[in-house]
């Protein structure tokens, strides 16, 4: 996933002067050093700094350029959201953020590094599109497609490797979902890793004779009203997922949009009432409850009865 994003940001920056990539001393984290050797003039290292370097970016988009802001998710967003929120947002700038690392996959870095409120803030946030992505694909995808959009962008990512879902010819509409497998039963609605999780909790279920929709909902906000409310009247069942807090990200929007459109038996994966901890990714979904066994164990809930 890094290598995606320092590859697309380079090949941005090659073909467009505007374009700037910002890094709060984690160029070797996400592979942008290879950007400062090429193109010195378009990558800038704010140290460690980050709301300092949001401001920054306010101030390139001021002047005409496109900034690229990269940092973990919880200094992306929890630390300098004043400035996204005021600098960024309300002067209805330009600005692109990248929040690697993650819920779970922090690992090793700990609580204070493992975001689980990162969508929950920016969907708070005024007209800014939210986006979870689900693999490389989808990241090379977005990037490219956000370079040539207006406004603030963020896109929530992990920074190692993603189970391959897309082939390279997919695109990916801002506030659609995409339907990965059709089914009677349920629909298990997913974003980031869980979207693997999921596709194996379908498999899981169809030997117990349950038959799931699977659908990644990569566009946080907007969200997919219009297939959350036609798969949820399908089915009479819903499970949201994901790497998240069950505030504030995608089992809030879900919900939100049910509760006004159509009422629907609906349970959510997601971290509840916690905060992170140091930790292979493995271990960490097993102790939040983010595996594909915890969404078999939703779904047969809301079946069966």
């Amino acid at each position: 996933m890094r290598q995606m994003y320092a590859n697309t940001i380079l090949e941005l920056a090659r073909n467009n002067p505007k374009i700037i990539a910002l890094e709060a001393d984690l160029m070797s984290a996400i592979s942008t050093n290879k950007i400062l050797k090429e193109i010195p003039n378009q990558l800038i290292n704010c140290g460690i700094m980050e709301a300092n370097m949001t401001g920054v970016a306010a101030g390139l988009s001021l002047t005409g350029k496109i900034p690229f802001v990269h940092t973990f998710a919880q200094f992306a967003t929890r630390r300098a959201f004043d400035q996204l929120f005021v600098s960024g947002a309300y002067a209805r700038l330009n600005i692109k953020i990248l929040g690697s690392d993650s819920g779970v996959t922090a690992e090793h870095n700990g609580g204070t590094h493992m975001a689980f409120e990162d969508l929950g803030l920016v969907r708070l946030i005024p007209n800014a599109t939210v986006y979870e992505v689900s693999d490389s694909t989808m990241l090379g995808y977005l990037l490219r497609k956000v370079a040539h959009e207006y406004g603030i962008h963020y896109i929530r990512t992990i920074r190692k490797n993603a189970i391959k879902i897309y082939d390279e010819q997919e695109t990916f509409e801002t506030g659609k979902g995409k339907v990965l497998r059709e089914g009677k039963d349920v629909t298990i609605i997913a974003s980031g890793i869980m979207v693997a999780e999921s596709l194996q909790a379908a498999d899981q279920l169809l030997e117990n004779g349950i038959e799931a929709t699977v659908i990644d909902m990569y566009t946080i906000k907007p969200i997919d009203k219009d297939l959350i409310v036609k798969y949820a009247a399908r089915t009479k069942a819903v499970v949201t997922a994901e790497n998240h807090n069950v505030i504030g990200g995608l089992g809030s929007s879900v919900a939100e949009v049910l509760s006004e459109n159509c009422p629907t038996l609906l349970r959510r994966i997601g971290v509840k009432e916690q905060f992170g901890q140091v930790g292979k990714t493995e271990y960490l979904k097993r102790f939040y409850q983010l595996t594909s066994n915890d969404i078999v164990n939703a779904v047969e809930e809301i079946v069966t009865k």
